[in-house]
């Protein structure tokens, strides 16, 4: 067949889609063919919305319009010489050669030859219906914008970067400025015109208003906003008049092109001239700040003075100063404060700011320590102020207080602290508290001084006061005894004491001194928390003291505690509560004889304590299995940081000798009382071990194996056979011994995680063990002698404030525990004080990991 194109064929169903690309290949050839003259004409419309003409001489300008004008006109030509309008026939072209099988081509074609045959005729039917229906799921073709191979260096962006620029940095209204610049226009003059700008203030945070914009009449603006104004055009064609800056000084010219000024005061802002305008402005005032104390201030128990205040302002306090001067009239001028005061300047201190958030209204406190200053308790004016970020200052506040400080409870430690005050109250006290503290160290031997290294300090420092007077006082002299003076007394107020009775004498001493001075609740608080601490220490001792004397003499042991009174702690707890409640309530005369009460309990009491005579067979057992279960404990902790460090290795390193130290310790091997042979061997040989790899798993699997020969041997020596308690203790001690016999095993193959689950069953096993051995050991008692032999027993194993800990806690009896209430307080207190702890920056970063790691799991 041969190619005929028809042009009266009608495609009916595709006039659209090629009347769709017939207009993208105009935009195609015309965007090839014109885009130097868009390109040349964006770059001169930047020039000029920039403004460069108003830089350049007229000679310039002219010469770069006729450049720019014969750019167009050749990019008009090369335009014109090369866009081809682009016909039907090429549409249905750019069409037909983006579908497959050319559809509209073979739709223009005819039979070359087999006209006359039917045959042929059907075949060219179905031939051309197949194309028809291709042709008709034609889209129209998008047309190829790309300018990349006509335009390699990428011209057309640049001028269309510089419009954008000019856009937005520059102003179309420049562009009449041109007319300036034509010849039938110069002898004419420039044309006015004029911008300007209100910056407010930057403390305002408020956005710069264009002038331009903002219609004629009443304009409200913030007071000392800026004015900028710039007039263009000739000069005195455009002037400007205003009542608002105040000016009355070196004032501009009112044609001035350039005037900047500052708004201070109501009144009309004037353009005159073309286009001119004229405003009425209203300032708003930028009013002082203030200041106010919130409530009065408060003395923590270290004498630090908190003052809560509130400061606000319309925008912004930016800082603030309190002023602390001394009230001498108001002073009591008796003793060391009856001489002239030397001169002292007034205590400056910053107030505090808030770091973030809007500081037009916020409350703060002033923290401040003014213990070791020489007004401390005495009268003072306290005068806060405050500024804004105009600079304005609020009216001073004065506060009328005796300067908080610290509080010296301890006689000797008050005494040294009040004549160091009038030593630096003034230099001529210098005999007179010469005379005063040879006078408190003239007879040591009357207990005044409980060490004798204090009295030599104190002797030490009355020689270089007596020196520095006979010789002229001099500053630099009297700060350095003052120095001396208060560390003395701190030492003297806090002590080092490191006996547990002296500790307590020491505290209730204290806390009985505060009674009479009328302490205030926070010092009442910490005195008590001292008094209870040290009682805690003391028990502590004293129980310490007596298991010692009972290891030399049962027999004096046992007559001790015969005649010894026996507290609990919930005693000790309800007398300290009462004695803390009363002072709260303010019924100190009360109180201060509850404190003698619990002072003369203290002093003649003897806390009974386990330990006359011998322990049964049956204690003995049971004692032998805590110690073997915490030995457990210990191996299954140690086996369980390898697991870690298998999955982590270094991270655990730096906790081992810390996380040991409480159950882990015990689990390394040491030799514990009650512990039989086997053990104490297998232990010894670990710590042997202990420098080459304790935490190894052959180390651990021998370890455990000294373990279960030792539960294997106190299971052949186990009271109670015969009894269903006793079996059941068997039994169970059985169990953990096949538990403790799979660890080991599972320890030599390295298969940690399986010994963990072992030894955590061998730990059931041995508890169930101790329980039931505990029931047997019960009923093993006869009904008349249960009562007496219990209350010995009781006595034999109490602890120092009459609780029966058992075998260390691990009878399975909650007797002694905390109960109630009491569980949650406690377990409030240990999470803040991990929490405390594990937000501590000084610690190390190994200790906060392992505190956070518990917070995680707790």
């Amino acid at each position: 067949m041969t190619r005929k194109v028809s042009q009266r064929r009608p495609f009916d169903r595709l006039r659209l889609v090629l009347a769709v690309t017939q207009l993208g290949l105009i935009a195609e050839r015309g965007l090839r063919a014109f885009w130097p003259l868009w390109s040349v004409v964006f770059l001169a419309v930047t020039l000029v919305m920039m403004g460069l003409h108003d830089a350049a001489s007229v000679e310039l300008v002219w010469t770069a319009a006729l450049l720019f004008g014969a750019a167009m006109l050749w990019a008009v030509w090369r335009g014109l010489r090369m866009f081809d309008w682009p016909s039907g026939d090429a549409a249905l072209l750019r069409l037909d050669q983006t579908l497959p099988g050319r559809p509209v081509r073979s739709l223009q074609d005819t039979p070359a030859m087999g006209g006359d045959d039917s045959g042929s005729q059907a075949l060219w039917r179905a031939h051309q219906a197949r194309m028809a229906a291709k042709a008709a799921e034609a889209k129209p073709v998008a047309p190829d914008l790309v300018l990349s191979r006509h335009d390699p260096f990428g011209l057309r962006y640049v001028a269309l970067l510089g419009l954008l620029i000019a856009l937005l940095f520059g102003s179309v209204t420049r562009v009449g400025s041109l007319a300036e610049m034509t010849p039938g226009t110069a002898p004419g003059g420039p044309v006015a015109s004029w911008e300007g700008w209100v910056e407010p203030p930057a403390y305002t945070r408020l956005p710069t208003l264009y002038l331009n914009d903002q219609p004629e009449g009443a304009l409200t603006l913030p007071v000392n906003s800026r004015v900028i104004l710039r007039l263009y055009g000739e000069v005195g064609a455009l002037t400007v008049a205003e009542t608002v800056s105040g000016r009355t000084d070196d004032i501009p010219s009112a044609a001035e092109t350039a005037q900047d000024f500052s708004l201070r005061q109501d009144g009309m802002l004037e353009i005159a001239g073309p286009g001119g305008r004229n405003w009425t402005i209203a300032l708003t005032p930028d009013t002082a700040p203030e200041v106010a104390e919130v409530g009065l201030p408060e003395t923590s128990g270290r004498g630090e003075m908190s003052l809560p205040f509130v400061a606000r302002d319309d925008y912004e306090v930016i800082a603030g100063q309190a002023t602390v001067a001394l009230d001498l009239a108001a002073v009591d001028r008796r003793y060391g404060l009856a001489a002239a005061p030397e001169a002292s300047s007034a205590i400056e201190l910053p107030l505090p700011m808030p770091i973030n958030g809007d500081r037009d209204f916020f409350e703060e406190t002033l923290i401040e320590d003014f213990s070791d200053h020489v007004w401390a308790h005495l009268p003072v004016r306290v005068t806060l102020q405050v500024e804004d970020a105009a600079g304005q200052n609020s009216a001073p506040y004065v506060i009328q207080i005796n300067l908080p400080a610290r509080r010296f409870f301890d006689p000797l430690a008050n005494a040294l602290i009040e004549q160091r005050r009038d030593l630096l109250w003034a230099r001529s006290n210098g005999v007179r508290v010469a005379q005063i503290i040879r006078a408190i160290a003239h007879r040591p031997q009357d207990g005044i001084f409980r060490k004798e290294t204090d009295y030599l300090r104190l002797r030490t420092i009355l020689r270089s006061l007596e020196a520095g007077n006979a010789a002229g006082l001099t500053v630099e002299t009297r700060d350095q005894i003052a120095s001396e003076l208060w560390d003395l007394a701190l030492k003297l107020e806090e002590g080092d004491l490191s006996d547990a009775m002296a500790r307590m004498q020491r505290a209730q001493e204290r806390l009985a001194e505060a009674m009479k001075n009328g302490a205030s609740p926070e010092e009442i608080a910490r005195l008590m928390q001292e008094l209870r601490e040290a009682t805690q220490d003391y028990m502590r001792q004293l129980a310490q003291q007596q298991r010692n004397d009972q290891d030399g003499a049962p027999e004096q042991g046992q007559q001790q505690a015969e005649n010894s009174m026996q507290l609990t702690q919930d005693d000790l707890q309800r007398m300290m509560d009462r004695i803390q409640e009363l002072m709260e309530q303010g019924r100190m005369a009360e109180a201060q004889q509850a404190l003698e009460e619990f002072q003369r309990m203290m002093e003649n009491m003897r806390v009974t304590q386990g330990g006359q005579g011998q322990q049964s067979p049956g204690e003995q057992a049971l004692n032998e299995l805590g110690e073997t279960l915490r030995e457990q404990q210990g191996l299954s902790d140690q086996a369980f940081r390898q697991l870690q460090e298998q999955y982590n290795p270094g991270a655990q390193s730096g906790q081992s000798s810390e996380n040991e130290g409480y159950s882990g310790g015990q689990g390394r091997g040491e030799a514990h009382e009650g512990s039989g042979g086997a053990q104490g061997q297998g232990e010894g040989d670990n710590q042997n071990q202990s420098g080459e790899g304790q935490g190894s798993a052959g180390a651990l699997s021998d370890r455990q194996q000294a373990l279960r020969r030792e539960v294997e041997r106190q299971r052949g020596n186990l009271p109670g056979q015969g009894t269903p308690e006793g079996d059941a203790a068997r039994d169970a001690l059985g169990r953990a011994e096949g538990a403790m016999e799979g660890a080991e095993q599972a320890l030599r193959d390295d298969r940690l995680a399986d010994a963990i689950d072992k030894q955590a069953e061998a730990m059931e096993a041995l508890r169930e063990g101790m329980r039931s051995l505990g029931e047997a050991l019960a009923q093993n008692q006869n009904p008349q002698g249960q009562e007496g032999q219990g209350q010995e027993r009781a006595g034999l194993s109490r602890d120092p404030l009459g609780r029966d800990p058992g075998a260390q806690g691990l009878t399975g009896t909650d007797e002694g525990l905390l109960q109630g209430e009491d569980i949650y307080r406690r377990a409030r207190d240990l999470l803040d004080e991990i929490r405390r702890r594990a937000g501590e920056q000084a610690r190390p970063e190994q200790e906060r990991n392992y505190l956070r790691r518990l917070l995680d799991r707790f």
